[in-house]
């Protein structure tokens, strides 16, 4: 009976240690509003960071690598409406070279990153 008994603990086990519930699916928007964008960061030839005037940051990875984004970081963009959609295009502003426009590439889905956590402040000293 004791061999059972420890058979069916190693079998159950692995499945006892899992303690932790699986991660909730990012928050995704198709837009984002041009009044709330206060900055945007190329991280590199495929991915781009918008931080919001309210502090988040939203991800936009685009469905393709762009072309020269990664190495010139800069891009513009073009909307009738007073929002950035993942239906909209991009291109990328080539450094060095005034009036010169690289590639246009699609954006994709915005994906709102979690907040950087904040350090604690030190205590007073008395």
């Amino acid at each position: 009976m004791r061999a059972l008994t420890l058979s069916l603990l190693l079998v159950a086990a692995p499945a006892l240690a899992q303690t932790e519930p699986p991660a909730a699916p990012p928050e995704t928007r198709n837009c984002l509003q041009l009044m709330q964008i206060r900055s945007n960061t190329v991280v590199d030839g495929q991915t781009i960071d918008f931080r919001l005037r309210d502090g988040s940051v939203w991800r936009n990875r685009l469905p393709r690598a762009c072309p020269t984004l990664g190495f010139n970081q800069a891009f513009s963009y073009s909307t009738s409406i007073p929002q950035l959609c993942n239906v909209d295009l991009i291109q990328v502003i080539v450094q060095g070279n005034p009036g010169i426009i690289g590639a246009s590439c699609g954006l994709g889905k915005f994906e709102r990153l979690p907040p950087k956590p904040t350090k604690a402040k030190a205590g007073a000293k008395g």
